[in-house]
């Protein structure tokens, strides 16, 4: 059965436009002494105000909140500009959190001078999640670091401490 969109008054029915806006420090420097530290360092600066985060994460709405050898936790408040078409946060954003958690948990075992891209990443959605979610948080956990690949994997909770995403990553490590 099909809609009869005639009957939608746009003005009325649809509510105030919204809008959003995205702020970040050119990520340039902070790259360039992202190069000569190692990944724990780097990514405990950047957890600690020393250094800023990385653009995507003022668009994604997450930020790395701690740091230690072969863990990764990032805090995530999607807001409804994730929304996909059923109301619920776009699995995209959940998708993205996971691998930037499951990436940044190998960067923190990983001497100055090395870097790392995604090569897999598997990813279960156990529960839709909305704004009544609360605050998200992502665990990631290095599950092994060889020279030259790396695994991963990362558990997403809402605010209740529900689990609503689960990942497994792999991957690339490079000389930079």
């Amino acid at each position: 059965m099909t809609a009869d969109l005639a009957d939608t008054d746009a003005s009325t029915d649809w509510g105030p436009q919204r809008s959003k806006t995205i702020t970040w420090h050119e990520p340039g420097p902070s790259t360039a002494k992202g190069l000569t530290m190692a990944g724990l360092d780097y990514l405990q600066a950047m957890a600690e105000g020393r250094l800023p985060q990385p653009p995507i994460s003022g668009l994604m709405e997450f930020a790395i909140a701690d740091a230690e050898e072969g863990r990764v936790v990032f805090t995530c408040r999607p807001d409804e500009s994730a929304y996909n078409p059923i109301g619920a946060i776009h699995g995209g954003l959940i998708c993205t959190l996971l691998d930037s958690v499951t990436g940044c948990a190998v960067h923190s075992t990983l001497p100055a001078g090395k870097g790392y891209t995604s090569i897999e990443i598997k990813v279960n959605y156990l529960k839709a999640v909305r704004l009544s979610s609360g605050a998200l948080t992502a665990v990631g956990t290095v599950v092994k670091t060889g020279s030259r690949v790396g695994f991963s994997e990362g558990v997403v909770t809402d605010e209740s401490g529900a689990i609503v995403a689960t990942a497994t990553s792999t991957l690339l490590i490079f000389d930079l």
